[in-house]
């Protein structure tokens, strides 16, 4: 039943309900289909305002409160039986400042609404990922990011944050509050619902779209040239003839494409609009409209992060997995870099990284795969990425996160009654 349009028409039904649009008993499920959760009140905030009352609404009545973005996450990072806050009406660019190479977005604002207006003010995002469908508060929740080992996740681009804390405030974290900042760039959702941010962006650019097939051997010949060679190189392994095609991808014109690599590299090219090309594998365009490609269905993933200087040694381990104990799976496996940041929670803190993105289909028992998987990259020091299917424990976190302590730290002073957390996070962060 929903009561989202309905009026409120007495104080007692004021307090045991949101003030502002809601559901009840709605069932949430994730895009890939893996996680799901039927919360108390559902509560889709139009204003700062209505968000703020939501929240206070849920400090009141003693519920726990997570928020919702576009849904791309394949962990448990939304499930409550409390409030669920959807921020997708809270959407769109706030402002830019093409001199600072600043933007300001709601928390609710997808990726690929940043360009257009982004370019129209002479700016784009610095790097972006293969999907852009997310809403940039879960993007930067999770780190998620793209490839090039020059460039950052999303997170480490955030430079200003407004939220409501525990206490029912909206606060608000700069620059100058380096602590709180390296804080909220990586949070999970748990200091607070976001509501407004702001990042560090590039002045706009065109990029040149190269797309090859090299073997396994030729790839790792060029391993290292690649990556320092160009912006953004990226590759998906594919262990079986039609590995690329569960992934929306093209194969290679009239070649196996079983152990090749379908590879991505993006330069800058000094261009301009009149000039765009849409040739397939070779696009040239705006950086916004090259990044997304692929990538359309959909499926389950874990991602590790590994120390650069030891990402080949773990993508061959992982292969040597799928060769011998897991030949059903077919789906590519992912490699890109990023470049090392200083969130607290980030996956990149510290340390510039090799990502490795392992995918299945939905409907399959993927469990004993992940588990080997994750069993196998453990000689690697590996972090997760907090959005997709992982293995983190509080342990390994205390190992793994040198300034763990400083984040909790943090999240307690914003919500000390731990109204944000659910029971994957608190086991986490707590």
């Amino acid at each position: 039943m929903t009561t989202a349009d309905l009026p409120h028409t007495s104080s007692s039904a004021r307090a045991a309900t949101p003030p502002a649009p809601f559901g009840t008993d709605v069932t949430w499920t994730n895009w890939g289909g893996n996680q799901s959760a039927t919360p108390a009140f559902t509560v889709r905030p139009r204003t700062e305002q209505e968000a703020l009352d939501a929240v206070r609404f849920a400090i009141r009545e003693g519920l726990p409160v997570r928020a919702v973005g576009s849904g791309h996450s394949s962990s448990p990072l939304v499930q409550t039986g409390g409030v669920l806050m959807d921020m997708s009406a809270l959407s769109g660019i706030t402002g830019s400042d093409p001199v600072r190479r600043r933007a300001r977005a709601l928390a609710g604002t997808t990726i690929n609404a940043f360009g257009d207006p982004l370019w129209e003010q002479g700016l784009a995002l610095a790097n972006q990922g293969d999907i852009d469908k997310q809403q940039i508060a879960g993007a930067l929740s999770t780190s998620t990011h793209g490839s090039g080992k020059d460039l950052g996740s999303f997170s480490s681009s955030l430079r200003w944050v407004k939220l409501i804390n525990g206490y029912g405030e909206i606060v608000e974290i700069g620059e100058g509050q380096l602590r709180e900042l390296k804080a909220a760039q990586v949070a999970l959702g748990t200091l607070g619902i976001f509501l407004e941010v702001e990042l560090a962006v590039e002045d706009r650019y065109y990029l040149q779209e190269q797309i090859t097939y090299p073997t396994w051997a030729e790839t790792t010949a060029t391993w290292q040239s690649d990556i320092d060679a160009n912006r953004h190189y990226s590759f998906l392994w594919c262990p079986e003839e039609g590995s690329c095609e569960l992934l929306d991808l093209p194969g290679a014109p009239g070649l196996s494409m079983a152990n090749r690599s379908y590879t991505k590299r993006y330069n800058i090219a000094q261009i301009q609009d009149e000039q765009i090309s849409g040739t397939e594998g070779a696009r040239l365009d705006r950086s916004y409209r090259i990044y997304p490609g692929g990538f359309t269905t959909p499926f389950h993933e874990l991602e590790y992060f590994v120390p650069s200087d030891v990402g080949l040694a773990a993508v061959e381990a992982v292969q040597d997995l799928i060769r011998t104990k897991h030949s059903d799976q077919k789906y590519p496996v992912e490699v890109r870099w990023v470049k090392a940041d200083e969130g607290y929670m980030s996956q990149f803190q510290g340390r510039d990284t090799t990502v490795i993105t392992l995918t299945t289909e939905p409907g399959t028992d993927y469990w004993q795969f992940f588990r080997d998987a994750d069993a196998v990259l453990q000689e690697f020091e590996p972090r997760a990425h907090w959005g997709k299917i992982h293995f983190m424990t509080r342990s390994r976190l205390e190992r793994l996160y040198p300034e763990l302590d400083t984040f909790i730290q943090v999240r307690r002073e914003f919500d000390p009654r731990g109204i944000f957390l659910n029971d994957h996070t608190r086991a986490l962060l707590g």
